[in-house]
């Protein structure tokens, strides 16, 4: 039988590794305030925990001095939340936070985690890059290794969407865009009985793509199909793709970025074609629309960029450790 994370000797085996995270956190820290960034805090109970259409998320319930009740749900993302105080003038801003997202439990994945999450007006997606690559930098060894791949940091990969398909797949991919036999048919594969063209793109990009970047170097996966890009503006060179990467260390996805979308019925829009999507293949759509979100972006947000980061993989990047439950306390 399996000994409890609190036992003294597994904790004494995850020690290192969580030595190694401390040290990361104020390293992080140090770099955002080197930069100009307020570190922010914002709730974790919420009436909209996030729209992503696949992301399942834990209800919770708020009772009022007088009797009443508000149904509320951890958040998937401090994203909504931060993206009001850049609306109020809050300027560079990061947040080390809790986030939760049930259903999910792998070496590489925890219902409950910590995302770093930062945003900069005015950042361009090149600028957010760069900075992103910094960071790396700036906290880790010039090389690092994990899971058996061995990454070097002082040097990165830039590939776009398109081109991954391309090099990967054999596959076109804006040609084939929402045209599911077509990519099929170009990337060599069968149509599975109900498969759509989201899901074999996705399907094509977890088994020849993410397998083979993130290696040697950092890749940034870059240019999205719009449709990947719920929060995510549309580039003004080529409205088919999103201004929005991946980035990959160690073969393993570690943060996912936009530069923002900040038209408020445009993301309206949006929100409410994944709420109908989420409808469909869930039955429910879950929660409120996030009205104060959207009243925020109205009112007017400035040119910005941000990032999501997974804290815990980095953490492992940073430790060596094979799995994320080696680099969490309980």
């Amino acid at each position: 039988m399996p000994q409890p994370s609190w036992h003294p000797e597994s904790l004494a085996a995850r020690l290192p590794f969580l030595r190694r995270r401390a040290r990361l956190a104020a390293a992080v820290r140090a770099f955002f305030d080197a930069r100009g960034y307020l570190e922010v805090e914002t709730p974790y109970a919420v009436t909209t925990p996030g729209e992503e259409v696949h992301l399942s998320a834990f209800a919770t319930e708020r009772l009022a001095p007088d009797g009443g009740r508000e149904k509320l749900w951890l958040h998937t993302s401090p994203e909504f939340a931060m993206k009001k105080l850049l609306v109020g003038g809050a300027g560079p801003i990061f947040q080390l936070a809790r986030v939760w997202r049930n259903g999910e439990a792998s070496d590489l994945h925890a219902p409950e985690f910590t995302m770093l999450e930062w945003y900069r007006p005015g950042a361009t997606l090149d600028g957010l890059i760069a900075e992103t690559h910094d960071l790396l930098r700036a906290v880790l060894p010039p090389v690092v290794e994990c899971r058996g791949v061995r990454t070097d940091l002082r040097g990165c990969e830039r590939l776009t969407m398109a081109a991954a398909f391309r090099h990967h797949v054999g596959a076109d991919l804006l040609a084939t865009a929402d045209d599911a036999p077509a990519l099929a048919a170009q990337a060599g594969v069968t149509l599975r009985p109900g498969e759509g063209w989201e899901d074999l793109f996705f399907r094509l990009l977890l088994a020849r793509i993410e397998p083979r970047i993130g290696r040697a170097c950092p890749t940034f996966l870059t240019h999205w199909p719009a449709a990947q890009a719920a929060l995510a503006r549309r580039d003004p060179a080529d409205p088919r793709v999103a201004e929005r990467f991946e980035l990959f260390v160690c073969g393993m996805e570690l943060a996912n970025a936009f530069v923002e979308l900040t038209d408020a019925a445009e993301q309206r829009a949006r929100f409410i074609a994944d709420r109908a999507r989420r409808t469909a293949l869930y039955g429910e759509a879950g929660w409120k629309l996030d009205e104060a979100f959207l009243a925020a972006l109205a009112h007017g947000m400035p040119p910005s960029a941000g990032i999501a980061l997974g804290f815990d993989r980095l953490a492992m990047i940073a430790s060596g450790a094979p799995r994320i439950a080696d680099v969490t306390w309980l």
